[in-house]
């Protein structure tokens, strides 16, 4: 047995936080390398977003060419293997960071969107939403030239859209009040609603342990409900590949691709027996 399966079994109740390391197996990138530095430059910022047209532009046309990947993504075994453990009652609460929703599509019910869902888009002044794929229909009419361009993927839906004069894109207004339409997901320089964080606080304290999967906990948001539930004493296994900001406080580290190490978990046995084998 491996030491991520004896954790899991003398675990039985598991707060589960995940990020971009779980999804890189459905072709989404994540942002980090192994130091947990960036690997291109930060997401866009909130307040650039809200106050400046020609970020809004940039945004929604890189977005527009990397959605028609991203919006099909497929949840990957990492995804399924944590679909099992919810199932078998292994799973208090599986709190994500990602905004691509591969662990609902995976079949996970007991899941928090900590940093929201690309999948949606809502009106910041009436709060009006539409389906994202709805909203690529309409970027694409305002848009058709730049609906022929393609270009590497980036994390989240973005695209390396480079070279280009966004100057151009034409954006589309709430169809009901002209305001600004953003993408239901919590934005650098945003703050995560409180209710989303109190959820996930009773969480990790009525669990009894932290299970970390895919990310490098640089990010503040998912990085406070470790450093926590540490200083509560719960034990915290982290499965992810390079150098975390909590590595201080984990008891067990797995420096592996997720999809590899939870692949024992999806089984058509139970997990304690998969546990054992």
């Amino acid at each position: 047995m491996t030491p991520l399966q004896q954790f899991i079994e003398a675990h039985p109740r598991l707060f589960v936080l995940t990020g971009a390391g779980c999804s890189t197996d459905s072709g989404i990138p994540d942002y980090r390398d192994r130091d947990g530095q960036w690997k291109r430059p930060p997401p866009v910022n909130y307040a650039a977003f809200m106050h400046e047209p020609a970020t809004r532009q940039r945004y929604w046309a890189r977005s527009m060419v990397g959605w028609r990947r991203f919006g099909n993504a497929l949840p990957n075994i990492a995804h399924h293997a944590l679909v099992a453990l919810e199932r078998h009652g292994r799973i208090e609460l599986l709190v994500t960071q990602n905004v691509d929703r591969l662990h609902q599509r995976a079949g996970s019910e007991r899941v928090l969107d900590l940093h929201g869902r690309l999948d949606e888009v809502r009106c910041m002044n009436c709060d009006w939403r539409l389906a994202r794929h709805a909203f690529q229909r309409l970027l694409v009419e305002r848009n058709p030239a730049w609906a022929q361009l393609d270009a590497a993927d980036a994390p989240d839906g973005d695209a390396d859209l480079e070279g280009h004069d966004f100057a151009s894109f034409g954006v589309p207004p709430c169809p009901h009040c002209g305001g600004i339409v953003k993408p239901d997901v919590v934005f650098f320089g945003e703050t995560v609603p409180r209710e989303r964080v109190e959820a996930a606080t009773r969480a990790w304290q009525d669990a009894d342990a932290v299970l970390v999967v895919g990310s490098s906990l640089m990010v503040y948001s998912g990085y406070r409900f470790v450093d926590a539930a540490a200083r509560a004493g719960k034990p915290v296994a982290a499965v992810t590949l390079g150098r975390t900001r909590a590595d201080a406080l984990l008891t067990l580290k797995v420096d592996a691709p997720c999809h590899e190490a939870l692949a024992f978990l999806q089984t058509d046995k139970r997990p304690e027996t998969a546990l054992r084998e």
